[in-house]
């Protein structure tokens, strides 16, 4: 009994030292805290390191094909609507004009329409009040192809940049790697200075990173929006060989 009080006693006794310890240890990690949160050291965030790591020259590159990938994407879209390309009231008017014999009429509604189907009518009219039915589907052929040649063209543009920005890409991951080879070599004894080893090495991912991220969009676009075409180019030759089958039996 005596020498359970006497521990008690004593560790009575060594508790305010202890605490004072513990006290002390607090303070010195929080001053230890404190001088690592005081380095100078600031987070940028993700989009300054991006920006600072491709530089003005891809910076401009690339905010330039993103800008044109949008526009051209927006203008394709609004091309391959099927009522721009087969305008339902071009069709209706055009066969109400067949079917009352008022072919002057018809073939001025098919000339004053700019779609795709108003060409390919108006030669086809032109050429089968004088030449017959089979030469008004030979001209019909030929502004078909015209038409979609010229429609693939614009689109060509989209599978240009997704062609493009991964060469661009990869121009910018050998600038950059080339940029911290430099570092290295021009160190002549110890080690080279790692935040410029890490500028070279972000503008190699940066660059790729952008150049993927541009290609893999306008490639997606471009094949959903030529098999959109290659469908309305096809209904479009339906569509005028059913208007124009009419003048097959006269012939």
């Amino acid at each position: 009994m005596a020498g359970m009080c006497t521990l008690m006693a004593a560790a009575w006794l060594l508790a305010p030292s202890v605490h004072a310890q513990d006290a002390g240890a607090d303070i010195v990690v929080e001053e230890q805290e404190g001088v690592g949160g005081d380095s100078g050291v600031e987070e940028i965030s993700y989009l300054t390191w991006a920006a600072d790591s491709l530089g003005w020259f891809f910076g401009l590159v690339f905010l330039g094909l993103s800008f044109t990938l949008v526009a051209l994407f927006v203008m394709n879209l609004l091309t391959a609507r099927r009522e721009n390309v087969i305008p339902s009231d071009l069709v209706s008017g055009f066969e109400q004009h067949l079917e009352a014999k008022q072919f002057q009429e018809a073939y001025d509604l098919a000339r004053g329409d700019e779609s795709f189907l108003g060409q390919v009518l108006t030669a086809g009219l032109a050429k089968a009040s004088s030449n017959g039915y089979s030469q008004a589907i030979e001209a019909m052929q030929e502004v078909g192809e015209e038409e979609n040649m010229r429609l693939e063209h614009r689109l060509s543009y989209l599978a240009l940049i997704g062609t493009l920005s991964p060469m661009i890409g990869l121009l910018g991951t050998v600038y950059g790697m080339i940029d911290s080879f430099k570092i290295i070599a021009n160190v002549a004894s110890g080690t080279p200075d790692t935040q410029e080893l890490a500028q070279g090495i972000s503008t190699a991912l940066f660059t790729t990173l952008v150049g993927l991220a541009l290609a893999i969009p306008a490639l997606a676009a471009y094949n959903l929006l030529r098999n959109r075409v290659a469908r309305l180019v096809l209904e479009v030759g339906i569509v005028s060989e059913g208007l124009m089958s009419r003048f097959q039996k006269k012939s």
